[in-house]
């Protein structure tokens, strides 16, 4: 099925649009990675900053004990800094925002804006915003979907048994819809960012300018993303005639 034309007109122009996504993530966040702020503060800081005025910011104390500036016991977020490129992400069982070091340490645009996303997401979880709590939710079942999915319905296909098929594609379902859920999260924590960071004058005029297109071209991937497991789910279900195909 891998070389067969259905899937190439099919999921090829997503895949596509994936690979050019990901050059312009890269691009836009080198290109204002370049761009200082006036405000000279780290992507840490920034963070650090949006959390500490939403009373969210959990502090490390003497003798390792851990305390939060406004919050309530477990409600408190700290700051992290992880390895990797563009790696950050914030835990919402942990209450951790975790940073890249480009972005940890950054000082430009780009490193501010990412780090502002990501405390856009803590936000939402502050605020038991509906659509983060739902793919919270869908993240154990979407595990074992993506481990499960692509095994069954090769070994489906290549036996031609139906009720493998049938359980792989419903495996695959749940990792789409992963996806779907996901885009109003990432797009609700990209504007709550530049709305925090223009209240906190963390940045300024054109400065949210460029967050905006570091933002969008973040945005971008995670479109491309839903796109391609979209048009995958839709070719398994015509080649396993449970969509008006044929299984041929």
């Amino acid at each position: 099925m891998f070389f067969d034309p259905l899937y190439l007109l099919l999921v090829g122009p997503a895949l596509i649009l994936s690979i050019i996504a990901q050059v312009r993530v890269k691009s836009t966040f080198g290109r204002f990675s370049r761009v200082g702020t006036t405000s000279g503060m780290s992507g840490a800081e920034a963070a650090a900053r949006i959390l500490q005025a939403n009373g969210l910011l959990r502090v490390e104390r003497s003798g390792g004990r851990r305390g939060s500036e406004g919050a309530g016991d477990g409600q408190g977020v700290q700051v992290q800094r992880v390895g990797g490129f563009l790696s950050d992400h914030y835990d919402p069982r942990a209450r951790v925002l975790r940073l890249s070091p480009d972005v940890h340490d950054g000082r430009s645009i780009a490193s501010v804006g990412v780090a502002a996303h990501e405390a856009g997401h803590a936000l939402q979880h502050a605020r038991n915003y509906a659509p983060l709590q739902w793919r919270t939710a869908l993240v154990p079942v979407t595990q074992i979907g993506s481990y499960l999915a692509w095994p069954l319905l090769l070994f489906g296909f290549i036996l031609q048994a139906t009720a493998l098929i049938q359980v792989g594609v419903i495996f695959f379902a749940a990792v789409v819809l992963f996806q779907l859920v996901t885009l109003p999260v990432e797009f609700d924590a990209s504007r709550r960012a530049v709305a925090v960071l223009g209240e906190n004058g963390i940045l300024m005029g054109a400065e949210l300018d460029g967050t905006r297109k570091v933002l969008n071209a973040a945005a971008l991937t995670y479109v491309a993303a839903a796109a391609a497991a979209v048009m995958q789910l839709i070719y398994f279900l015509l080649r396993a005639g449970l969509l008006g195909g044929r299984d041929d």
